[in-house]
């Protein structure tokens, strides 16, 4: 009986605890609704804040980062921005920069970009020129805006003024072109390859000579271009014309060509230079001589006087007369069957062709070349002898007498290519001889009044004198050449 009464009293409280806190936790639950239901109506109504509202006005507030992002901002105004300039080429270049730039370093990094000297540079925003001591904030450049950038006339008036050039092809102010160019050792050096009278007349100190050749330089070209423009005329008028399509064809064939010279001038230079033929120092029969290492040569050669000199004329075999062909011909006398030689601290047989040439002493060929296993090692300049028992290294250009420097081939010398057999002559196989490709011989050149003139118009160009002596001599006093060797042409 009390345990029933007991249990319907803990009843009655567990009934009225919950009703007490139902109604407890319905009015917090409302009050807090409606905190929020008022928050989202007050955010949503301003655009600025960006929160999103569901149909029944549920939404997320965004104020508060957004205003915390703008007082970030209005305490520093340093922040990375890009903007975009567009040359008066219409080249368009972009760069990332800091707000607070100056439109000086901004200057720079545009003549990197466009290779215009930050003095051409006049930066324009929204028409308005812009100072070099102008930050970006401070002119209201935003990112992603767009500035103008022209070239500023008046930094480039004076020097435009006067390396300009008048309407008949001569310079406005010959004497202030004429410094520029020479101040250029690059387009001299092009200058003394392509247009040999100009290069001189602009290291010389005649202005009115100057102003001549630039007026025919413009004449010229005038009439190049107006040929070229009566060409296309007719290959326009009647694209049939036989005529018409040899000459196009001679033009599209010379264009080629030039166009491969221009390669070879910027990615081969060095082939326009001469080749100093390979000679060593040797001794025949005790008199020493320089003797042309030719592997072109059927057999080794020595001329009638070099022989005499030598003291081995007496033992010339007229038996083996004949005549050596390839490039001219020469005529054989005879030949030596054998005579010593000197390579470096050995001495070796050798046999010799004699030839009535006097533009050639000796001539190593390649009959001894093999006999002596000898071998031409270009990347150490040396000549080994004897499979390898002897060295002796390749005579410099300084090392050779002048009389060798000619750059004329000589007619009446033979050459191994065509090489026959002598007239008249069965008995021996290897009677046909050839001779050097290409034997230098040069002459002195007379040191007078015009040559000390040469040196001094060279010497004003930065060059040493004994380079300029040395560069007019190789070049038999020739200017426009050694010129063009000084320059590295």
């Amino acid at each position: 009986m009390c345990c029933g009464r007991i249990c319907m009293l803990c009843t009655c409280l567990l009934l009225v605890v919950i009703a007490i806190g139902f109604l407890f936790g319905f009015g917090v639950f409302k009050d807090g609704f409606h905190k929020i239901h008022d928050s989202v109506h007050l955010d949503c109504g301003d655009p600025r804040f960006g929160c999103g509202v569901g149909r029944r006005g549920y939404g997320f507030p965004a104020h508060a980062e957004v205003k915390q992002r703008e007082r970030r901002r209005s305490q520093t105004d340093d922040y990375k921005m890009r903007i975009t300039v567009m040359t008066a080429g219409e080249q368009i270049i972009t760069l990332d920069v800091d707000s607070q730039e100056t439109v000086e370093n901004v200057k720079a990094l545009l003549e990197v970009e466009s290779n215009v000297p930050i003095q051409q540079q006049q930066l324009l925003y929204n028409g308005n020129e812009m100072r070099n001591s102008d930050k970006l904030s401070a002119l209201g450049v935003k990112d992603d805006d767009l500035l103008m950038m022209v070239s500023n006339a008046s930094s480039g008036t004076a020097a435009g003024s006067d390396l300009g050039m008048n309407p008949d092809g001569s310079a406005l102010n010959p004497a202030v072109f004429q410094q520029h160019l020479r101040g250029d050792a690059n387009l001299m050096g092009q200058l003394y390859q392509t247009d040999p009278e100009l290069a001189q007349v602009i290291t010389g100190s005649d202005l009115n000579k100057l102003q001549d050749v630039l007026r025919s330089r413009h004449q010229q070209r005038s009439v190049l271009q107006r040929q070229k423009e009566e060409e296309l005329a007719l290959l326009y008028a009647d694209p049939f014309d036989v005529e018409a399509q040899k000459k196009i064809e001679a033009a599209i064939r010379q264009k080629g060509i030039d166009e491969n010279w221009e390669a070879a001038l910027e990615h081969n230079p060095e082939g326009f230079a001469r080749v100093i033929m390979l000679y060593v120092d040797m001794e025949v029969n005790g008199v020493p001589l320089k003797a042309f290492v030719d592997s072109g040569a059927q057999s080794t050669i020595i001329s009638k006087t070099c022989a005499e000199k030598c003291g081995l004329l007496r033992l010339m075999d007229q038996r083996y007369k004949g005549i050596a062909h390839g490039v001219g011909q020469s005529e054989i006398l005879g030949r030596i069957h054998v005579a010593p030689i000197k390579i470096g601290n050995n001495f070796y047989p050798c046999s010799f062709v004699v030839l009535d040439s006097p533009n050639m002493e000796f001539l190593f060929g390649l009959d001894m070349l093999r006999k002596h296993q000898c071998t031409i090692d270009l990347k150490d300049n040396v000549l080994t002898v004897g499979g390898g028992e002897v060295s002796v290294p390749f005579l410099q250009e300084k090392d050779l007498p002048s009389r060798f420097l000619d750059e004329e081939r000589v007619p009446n010398q033979a050459s191994s290519s065509g090489a026959t057999a002598p007239s008249g002559f069965t008995e021996k196989k290897n009677n046909t001889v050839a001779s050097p490709a290409s034997q230098p011989s040069r002459q002195n050149t007379s040191e007078g009044p015009e040559f000390e003139a040469k040196i001094a118009k060279l010497v004003e160009l930065g060059f040493s004198r004994e380079a300029v002596i040395q560069a007019l001599r190789l070049f038999e006093g020739n200017e426009e050449q050694a010129a063009g060797f000084l320059f590295g042409g």
